[in-house]
């Protein structure tokens, strides 16, 4: 997009969310009564600076958010499916190409390999939440590795069932046991896995940017 443009739409942006109007803002910023709006339509082809700075004083921004580059948009991951005790698995893993839906990777995490899953139902509240997204990376296409043992993972035992559970060893190698988050909730032992990885994040359901 081109900058002056780029400028008109920021400026009518941040004027509609101050909830005030252009002929207000010029006159707080000390110009003529439609200086904003020539701006935004663009009759005002270059602004200078000085208004520019006196517009976003006014609009309480710092100028670098009118004038700024655009800020790139977050890469996304891929919501493979939902998650709970007792729910079913054949949605793991099924965009394994990254399409279907899509959630913005928070900016703490590489988006390489994540992938998040949606927690359903109330089975582990106090710690999750219907609506929220756990965020995890699968170290191997199948096992559990050594270092997940003792941390909350997101699991599939071979029955195809999907957990969140913090995962122990079992009584022998290849059986695990998986502890509830729920403290009201079942534990099970001697469970075989599939898989298992450690959440690495969790993303409440209300801060969530879907896409």
């Amino acid at each position: 997009m081109e900058i002056g443009q780029l400028i008109a739409d920021r400026i009518d942006a941040l004027v509609k969310q101050r909830g005030t109007n252009n002929r207000a803002v010029a006159l707080a910023a000390g110009m003529s009564a439609t200086g904003v709006r020539d701006i935004i339509l663009r009759k005002t082809k270059n602004p200078t600076l000085a208004n520019l700075v006196k517009i976003a004083e006014v609009l309480e921004v710092d100028v670098s958010e009118i004038v700024g580059e655009a800020p790139k948009p977050r890469p996304t991951v891929a919501i493979a499916g939902q998650v709970g005790a007792g729910a079913m698995v054949p949605v793991f893993d099924a965009y394994e190409k990254g399409d279907g839906p899509q959630v913005e990777c928070p900016s703490i995490l590489s988006p390489k390999g994540v992938v998040a899953v949606e927690v359903v139902g109330d089975s582990m509240q106090p710690t999750y939440s219907a609506g929220d997204l756990l965020f995890y990376t699968r170290a191997t296409a199948d096992g559990v590795p050594s270092d997940e043992i003792g941390r909350i993972c997101v699991c599939e035992d071979v029955s195809g069932m999907g957990w969140v559970k913090q995962v122990r060893a079992g009584s022998a190698p290849g059986l695990f046991n998986l502890i509830s988050l729920n403290p009201g909730a079942d534990n099970q032992h001697d469970v075989k896995l599939k898989w298992a990885a450690r959440v690495r994040l969790h993303l409440p359901a209300d801060l969530a940017h879907r896409v």
